[in-house]
């Protein structure tokens, strides 16, 4: 404990004495909870800073002194028992790529106000050309749909006050700064401008592809800090349009700067997951893959939300993420008016599920004012605010049902996926189904690996749909021998909306050699301390004999006794084929892979969910 404690003064000295550093950061996935982590840290000069999974409590981000090495630590991190993987954070920018602002639409200048579902808006959103593309009024109309549910937007949070949103805004949450509200006006620390709606329209940022009244892009253009100011209230706007009576939850993961952490993505992800988010829109794209990512999309996955992301900007056939992740995300290229893809679009059909328009979208801008915006980050959100009119039909719909029936689409050419979306194709393809109450249960992670002795826990949820308000009991099959599966609470009361979280805890056992009860005490000794002691009798007895030949009686029972004496002493020896001849047993949890379900049963209603349990 002493050269601990040495340690840690010699590297708060050195700290102290060099130039100041950003730490190293890394997502780590655990067994072993925040309270041994902690412990870890405490030897290993890491600090463990956030829960990363909410109320799951196995993901976790930690940070390390910049001059220690991170490829060593995360190799400390993949061998130490209890930790499931590590991987680096990564910072996420949504500022670049080739999309390039050209005539600002006419649409920006007619602010005439018209009524779009209760609020006052301008004529040139409600009706831009975009809209009449994707047939979103057709939609409305010919299904009586106008969304439902609530649609998370992960983003650089959006202006609580504009007149367009502020009836269908929720709180949200602002992971930049760990507080409540998901307001990008808090990074706004100028004079905020006064609108001009008649003023010539100007280019803002070339990098956001924005372009505002002229009043406003004097305040903000050429400056690095805003590159992203008002994207998140930019891509709500477009939701809105599409589903007008959804509710919006905004999730701050991005400053205005444009750049955000992927540990804040993912902890967007997981809140949106246990706030009753039922679409999640990620107008944004990195290139190098994260198995956190996948395990937190699977997760929403598992409980019926529905995910969109953009597509990248890049002009490129590449592999960017969120997109690739076809089974639990739809990505979303950019199309012209023309139906053709946007120049600056990325292609390729690995990350694109459907295109949608993504040049010159009228739309919302802090200030209560609109702006137009190029790029494919306002081409999701038209397929995010699809799925929130797809739920409004059917109330249990998941990520499968909602791509299959997003895929009815136009063909516009190839490497576009399954074409330009057209919501009236996509909601007259949508399966006629159920509504009535019901549950899906998910359990993650999908897997991990202990040693034999040591105890795994994993999380099962279960989610209400079509206001099921039962209770669901849990019960836990699979665990290998010589363990125990518990589920706490082994019960979940839902109240038709809320999601409701157990943890699943396997206790193995440590194996240990065991000494049979029916084998004998001694295993055979090896053949040269067999041979001695038997050679000594037989010449005992060989010399007893020589000295009472005169004697026949005598030497045959001298003999018939020598004999039954070597007998007996052989047999101590062993013969080497009795039942104790083998290795001794073991005892405890055997090493395997195993499968384990956990199963929510209420009434009639059966869903079980399932993971994998290596153990070493």
């Amino acid at each position: 404990m002493k050269r601990h404690l040495w340690l840690a003064v010699a590297l708060a000295t050195l700290f102290f004495t060099t130039p100041a550093r950003a730490d190293n950061r890394y997502i780590v996935r655990s067994t072993l909870g925040s309270s041994a982590l902690t412990q870890f840290c405490l030897v290993q000069t890491c600090t463990v800073v956030t829960t990363i999974d909410g109320s799951l409590n196995q993901v976790f981000l930690l940070t390390t002194p910049a001059l220690i090495d991170p490829t060593t630590f995360l190799t400390l991190l993949r061998n130490t028992p209890g930790i499931v993987d590590a991987e680096l954070d990564q910072v996420v920018n949504l500022v670049g790529g080739l999309n390039a602002v050209t005539t600002p639409p006419a649409g920006l200048t007619d602010s005439t106000p018209v009524n779009y579902f209760g609020n006052t808006v301008w004529n040139g959103y409600a009706n831009q050309p975009a809209s009449g593309i994707v047939h979103v009024q057709d939609a409305q109309n010919t299904f009586h749909v106008s969304g439902k549910g609530i649609v998370a937007d992960i983003d650089t949070g959006v202006d609580p006050n504009h007149p367009a949103l502020k009836s269908v805004l929720l709180a949200g949450y602002d992971f930049t700064r760990n507080q409540a509200g998901g307001s990008e006006m808090t990074d706004f620390t100028s004079t905020a401008p006064t609108p001009c709606p008649s003023c010539q329209p100007a280019k803002v940022n070339q990098s956001t592809a924005a372009v505002l009244d002229q009043s406003t892009a004097a305040v903000l253009d050429g400056n690095s800090q805003y590159a992203a100011f008002g994207h998140g209230t930019m891509v709500m706007g477009v939701i809105h349009l599409v589903a007008p009576n959804a509710q919006l939850l905004p999730l701050k993961a991005f400053q205005s700067n444009g750049t955000g952490n992927l540990s804040d993505i993912l902890r967007a992800i997981y809140y949106a997951a246990q706030n009753n988010a039922n679409v999640i829109n990620m107008s944004f794209d990195f290139k190098t893959a994260s198995p956190e990512l996948s395990n937190a999309l699977a997760y929403a996955n598992g409980l019926n939300i529905i995910c969109a992301s953009s597509a990248g900007n890049d002009g490129a056939m590449e592999i960017v993420y969120p997109a690739a992740l076809q089974t639990v995300v739809m990505g979303v290229a950019s199309t012209s008016d023309l139906d053709t893809r946007s120049t600056f679009s990325n292609y390729g059909n690995a990350i694109v599920w459907v295109a949608a328009p993504g040049e010159a979208i009228v739309t919302t801008y802090p200030f209560s004012t609109y702006s137009a915006g190029w790029g494919t980050s306002f081409s999701a959100p038209f397929v995010s605010g699809g799925a929130a009119l797809l739920r409004a039909i059917r109330t249990d719909i998941n990520q499968s049902l909602a791509s299959a029936a997003i895929a009815h689409a136009q063909f516009v050419g190839a490497d576009l996926g399954n074409g330009r979306l057209d919501l009236l194709m996509a909601l007259t393809a949508l399966p006629v189904g159920s509504s009535s109450p019901d549950y899906s249960v998910v359990a993650a992670p999908s897997g991990t690996t202990i040693t034999a002795g040591q105890m795994a826990n994993f999380s099962v949820s279960a989610a209400p749909s079509g206001g099921f308000n039962q209770t669901v009991n849990w019960t836990c099959t699979g665990a290998p021998k010589a363990s125990t599966c518990s589920v706490s609470p082994a019960s979940s009361p839902l109240d038709g909306s809320n999601v409701a979280t157990s943890t699943v805890t396997v206790m193995t056992t440590m194996r240990s050699t065991a000494l049979s009860g029916r084998g004998p005490r001694f295993a055979p000794p090896p053949l040269p301390r067999r041979v001695l002691p038997m050679f000594v009798a037989w010449l005992l007895v060989a010399l007893i004999l020589h000295k009472l030949r005169r004697s026949p009686r005598t030497r045959m029972l001298l003999s018939v006794s020598a004999v039954l004496a070597l007998a007996a002493f052989c047999n101590s020896c062993g013969s080497g084929t009795g039942s104790g001849s083998g290795p001794p047993p073991t005892q405890g949890t055997p090493a395997g892979t195993y499968t384990i379900t956990v199963t929510g049963t209420s009434g009639s209603l059966n869903h079980p969910a399932s993971f994998q349990l290596v153990v070493k």
